[in-house]
């Protein structure tokens, strides 16, 4: 998540498209100078008590405030069929506020972080999210996203491995000393205690995964630092298709088979279903090697909803379908037709994302077994 400072106060911000909305029916001027059912991009500012609008990151005064006493949050929002990742905060007095993310995690960690400041105004508490800019005075310089990707390089980042430990295997992890070296040899620190800092500040923003006991204890809090620049201490990349095998205490799973390949894709689409043939926004992971699309509630959960085998599909462009008209999903279809004859439709945000999701899908279909 982005942040700004906009006082001696660190505050959450990103720009989010957002969209006012009051729940009578006349159009109405609201305090951003919009109107009733029109989206616009804004710097949106998380506060302990309400949330402000500016209409540029620059600004010094806001646009417009929503005061959190007695707010509700519905997420996902599905007001809006053609935009995903929207969010709904609904104020004491009744109005309705849309919010549009860039994509789903932005959208999760606004609704966390937006919840638990209702939950501390409720309880009189002082609402304070954990910043690791602040606690650890990152350089403003660091750009977290880029270095995230820059060690996640298959030539030049950090090498994912076999790792076992008390009778269990960590497969498509690394050590803690492997991230602080990674980071010294990149020259991203000056020296390793700098290179904790910037680790664990990976660690709380969600860029690395704590896994093991001792790992995930030092993340809980249990130790000197989140992040623990140790051999025994284990880590992976979220999106890297990490699995554990073996008896384990803790919350590792031993994943079945189709959940083993390499994560190649994801995000959200609409799919038809298989019933009653109403379509709704699901989460979906392309995996290789075996070749599976499992989806997803987007709301949360961490078991999908389903699995589609791709080894031998079809998978192709639709330009219509019946009933199409009647739910408002004319544009971007695409079928993906299985080995035994099993149809699936889906519906991508833009036909650039539609041609993307094919061109993987057929790639995994191929090569995946």
């Amino acid at each position: 998540m982005k942040c700004a400072l906009r006082s001696e106060q660190e505050q959450d911000a990103l720009f989010m498209t957002v969209n006012t909305q009051y729940l009578d029916s006349k159009v109405t001027q609201t305090a951003l100078g919009s109107m009733f059912n029109t989206w616009k991009p804004m710097w949106v500012v998380l506060l302990e008590d309400g949330i402000e609008f500016y209409k540029r990151k620059s600004d010094n005064s806001p646009k417009g405030m929503i005061p959190l006493k007695g707010s509700t949050i519905n997420s996902p929002c599905q007001d809006f069929g053609k935009r995903m990742f929207v969010f709904k905060l609904t104020a004491a007095k009744q109005q309705d506020h849309f919010f549009q993310a860039s994509y789903l995690e932005e959208r999760d960690a606004w609704v966390r972080d937006i919840k638990k400041a209702i939950q501390c105004i409720d309880g009189g508490q002082r609402f304070a999210r954990k910043s690791t800019r602040k606690s650890i005075r990152l350089p403003e310089t660091i750009n977290l996203s880029a270095l995230y990707l820059s060690m996640k390089d298959p030539e030049k980042g950090i090498k994912e491995l076999k790792l076992e430990k008390d009778k269990k295997v960590f497969n498509h992890c690394f050590t803690g000393t492997a991230v602080i070296d990674w980071l010294v040899s990149s020259n991203s620190i000056r020296n390793r205690k700098e290179g904790l800092m910037l680790a664990s500040s990976l660690l709380n923003e969600g860029y690395l995964q704590p896994a093991g006991d001792t790992s995930k204890a030092a993340a809980e809090g249990l130790s000197d630092t989140p992040f623990l620049d140790l051999s025994d201490a284990y880590y992976y990349f979220p999106d890297s298709g990490f699995f554990c095998e073996g008896n384990s205490s803790d919350d590792d799973v031993v994943l079945k088979e189709e959940f083993r390949g390499m994560i190649v894709k994801q995000g959200c689409l609409l799919k038809q279903g298989h019933r009653r043939k109403n379509w709704k926004v699901r989460k979906f992971v392309l995996r290789e090697d075996p070749a599976y699309l499992h989806y997803y509630d987007p709301a949360g959960g961490e078991d999908p909803l389903g699995a589609i085998h791709l080894r031998g599909c079809v998978v192709t462009a639709v330009e219509d379908m019946p009933d199409s008209k009647k739910y408002d999903v004319e544009n971007n279809l695409f079928e993906i037709i299985t080995a035994s004859e099993v149809h699936y439709y889906l519906q991508a945000a833009s036909s650039a994302e539609r041609t993307e999701w094919i061109k993987a899908i057929q790639s995994v279909a191929r090569t995946g077994k």
